[in-house]
């Protein structure tokens, strides 16, 4: 049976030359990149040369390049290397409410003392709303800070439904204020050029599994004299911000991907994805009762959210994978959620509708043909759903 995966949001595969650059740092480079012989050095210089091709796809300096074991990790470090820093009690920190959980449940956590406890020395957690486009408002940002704030942090792209945030006038409004401005820029990466000096940040997140490289690395971009306490105590790696010995293979993976994705933007292959993005969301929408989630933003080249009215979207995600077509509701790491996303809610959806949201996200190795195969199969898996659900014949009338 064929297979198409239109679920990279979630993940990548591996680009060939990725995993060919790693290969030789599992087995002949194998060497500690602490140490001093010439077996350490050999995995150093690897780790200084991913170093500088990830700080040329942030428009940054290599110095300011801190590798992580992924996303998740680089942003509870930007969140609590500030919080142990620069946060005292009760201090102020405004995000928004479509943030990745590594954002929102590392702010949950920041808030806790005061939240549960009482406890007025915590720091309090302003979480921003959005439109129904998704967007939240740079107007609101600024009218949240506080003589008290300390931490503005926004995400670049929505994983969900893939809207690009207006992150520069946010961090022309942090700086302004003299606030750490940080944003996870998971989504972001590899599909939208990114230049932090443009942006205005302290500090972004990546993540390699997000871009064609390996799991299990990421990146945080700190700007020079942006001061973190450290997460992890151990040796002083990484300039003492996280201890541990370097994954080297996977920092060399997320290193080539960052070269190939620089190259790819050369060529215009976000173009060319968002010419294929387009043409799966337009047959699509042809469906009776369907509507695009994010209409009106500007959202990154590879991802489309729709929803499909009287469906029960993880029955459409199981259905679909039955036949071959792998996609999501969501984030991958809320799967079997009984709650529909918090991101569609947000934004102002029904439960119901936001439950019959599918997210279509492609990838560098996916063809036109993948993309025509989804289009013959989903209208079809749509229509049998909907002769199963006993809602149909009363919503299909109404939108």
């Amino acid at each position: 049976m064929r297979r198409v995966y239109l679920d990279n949001n979630a993940t990548t595969p591996v680009l060939p030359e990725v995993l060919e650059a790693m290969r030789p740092y599992f087995s002949e480079h194998f060497g500690n990149a602490s140490s001093i012989h010439h077996h350490g050095q050999e995995t150093r210089a690897a780790v200084d040369r991913a170093r500088e091709s990830v700080a040329a796809l942030l428009g940054c300096r290599g110095s300011e390049v801190v590798f992580t074991s992924g996303g998740t990790e680089a942003d509870n470090l930007a969140i609590f290397g500030l919080a142990n820093f620069g946060l005292g009690p009760g201090e102020h920190v405004i995000t928004s409410t479509i943030e990745h959980h590594a954002v929102l449940n590392a702010c949950k956590h920041l808030a806790k003392y005061r939240d549960e406890y009482r406890d007025e020395t915590g720091c309090e957690v302003t979480y921003i709303p959005v439109d129904g486009r998704g967007l939240v408002d740079p107007a609101d940002v600024k009218r949240a800070i506080r003589p008290s704030t300390k931490l503005i942090t926004v995400m670049f792209a929505n994983n969900e439904t893939g809207v690009v945030q207006p992150v520069a006038e946010i961090g022309r409004i942090a700086a302004e204020a003299d606030i750490y401005f940080h944003t996870d820029a998971v989504q972001a990466a590899g599909k939208i050029p990114i230049d932090v000096n443009k942006i205005g940040c302290d500090l972004l997140t990546i993540s390699g599994h997000k871009i064609h490289g390996p799991q299990g690395v990421g990146a945080l971009y700190v700007r020079k004299g942006t001061q973190l306490e450290p997460m992890l105590y151990g040796g002083s790696h990484e300039r003492s911000r996280r201890a541990g010995t370097e994954n080297v293979p996977g920092i060399v993976g997320l290193g080539k991907a960052a070269e190939l994705a620089i190259a790819g933007f050369e060529r215009g292959d976000d173009l060319k994805m968002a010419a294929a993005r387009d043409h799966l969301e337009r047959e699509l929408l042809e469906i009776e009762a369907t509507g695009l989630n994010g209409e009106g933003a500007t959202r990154v080249p590879n991802t489309t959210n729709i929803y499909f009215d009287s469906i029960d979207g993880e029955a459409l995600v199981i259905a679909l994978d039955l036949k071959g077509l792998a996609v999501s509701t969501g984030a991958a790491c809320s799967s079997g959620a009984i709650e529909p996303s918090h991101v569609l809610v947000a934004m102002g959806l029904r439960p119901d509708r936001a439950k019959a949201s599918i997210r279509f996200s492609l990838g560098k190795q996916n063809t036109a043909e993948d993309v025509d195969f989804a289009i013959d199969l989903i209208p079809e898996t749509v229509a049998r759903l909907r002769e199963l659900s006993p809602v149909w014949p009363k919503s299909a009338v109404s939108r």
